[in-house]
């Protein structure tokens, strides 16, 4: 397991390549090239504030903008890693039948790509809250935490759908609808005091995604203290589960091979 670990720290050359690729690719082809990174965002946030605002007559809080700003580019974070980590280690499929490589470089390294597009998302986040002169305060310390979790636990969730998507070649169909059941099941576009004492207040509780969006939104617009407990529990159950996949990627990962 350790020399595993070794393994995979030793080839960071190769993650670097991974992620500065997989960047290139995204916007290789189109008119606008990188400024989509921006671009992207935004239009989701305005898609969703024109459906939500104007036609459905919702979003009656004043501040329910950076409310929609924050919840829109935080699950665009997970939506996008989930999605292209589920084909991160069939799209190298001649890579690894040439040459050995730690299989779990893969997600990984999509993770981290993934990673770097958020900051451009959060861009959008801190052009808004100038923008409505939203009052920040030293609460704002707690962002790297809140990404460091969010970070952990997208990177054991990538290494699951890698390494499935493997074996079950039309499960980046399936996700596609569960992340869009996850993403109406999670407070994105709407608030989750509003399902407070329904009987469907237990998918706020038991959603990872319910408390990394609240604590994001209390730190950046409502200046109060993040979910400090609640992140805890994720972040070290994200790490636990790393470690497990890891420790299965060590195992199992020859399996990888003869599938691909």
């Amino acid at each position: 397991m350790l020399q595993y670990l070794h393994e995979v720290i030793k080839r960071k050359d190769l993650m670097i390549y991974l992620v500065t690729s997989g960047l290139k690719a995204q916007h290789r082809n189109s008119y606008l090239g990188y400024f989509w990174w921006l671009l992207d965002p935004l239009l989701g946030v305005g898609i969703y504030y024109f459906l939500m605002v104007i036609l459905l007559g919702r979003g009656d809080n004043p501040g329910y903008g950076g409310f929609l700003v924050v919840g829109m580019i935080v699950w665009r974070w997970l939506s996008s890693t989930v999605n292209a980590s589920a084909k991160s280690i069939v799209r190298q499929a001649g890579i690894i039948s040439k040459v050995y490589l730690p299989k779990s470089i893969f997600p990984l390294g999509t993770a981290i790509s993934q990673l770097i597009n958020f900051f451009f998302g959060l861009i959008i986040i801190f052009i808004y809250i100038i923008a409505s002169r939203t009052a920040v305060g030293i609460n704002l310390v707690w962002l790297p935490l809140i990404i460091l979790v969010q970070f952990l636990f997208l990177v054991s969730i990538s290494m699951i759908v890698a390494y499935l998507c493997v074996f079950v070649r039309d499960i980046d169909n399936i996700i596609g609808h569960v992340m869009r059941l996850w993403f109406y099941a999670s407070p994105v576009i709407w608030e989750g005091s509003r399902l407070a004492g329904t009987k469907y207040a237990w998918l706020v509780k038991i959603n990872p995604m319910s408390a990394i969006l609240t604590s994001y939104r209390n730190i950046l617009l409502y200046n109060s203290a993040p979910e400090l407990k609640k992140l805890a529990l994720i972040g070290l159950f994200s790490l636990i589960l790393m470690v497990i996949l890891f420790y299965f990627y060590h195992r199992y990962e020859h399996k990888i091979i003869k599938a691909l």
